[in-house]
């Protein structure tokens, strides 16, 4: 049965199992979109790099994302995304 979580302006994937990540990122940002955030940060941790590697791959192919960062306080732990304007 699909997980229903309250969508914030920062998702945290600890939680989530690796094969689920690519999917919950894009879900994610489309719902973060529609609710009109401008700006979501995910947390994906640091460990070897694979979750950010999935995340910042899911980032650059969404249609709703303009640009994305690491964010700079969390030492590769956590990315930033600036979303388009939500279409009203």
């Amino acid at each position: 049965m699909p997980h229903q979580l309250p969508i914030e302006d920062t998702l945290d994937l600890h939680t989530f199992a690796p094969s689920d990540i690519s999917s919950v990122v894009s879900e994610y940002v489309t719902e973060a979109n529609y609710l009109g955030f401008q700006e979501v940060r995910i947390i994906h941790g640091r460990g070897t790099g694979f979750q950010r590697r999935i995340v910042h791959n899911v980032l650059q192919n969404h249609h709703l994302v303009l640009e994305f960062w690491d964010a700079p306080e969390s030492h590769l732990g956590a990315t930033i995304a600036r979303l388009t304007l939500a279409s009203t």
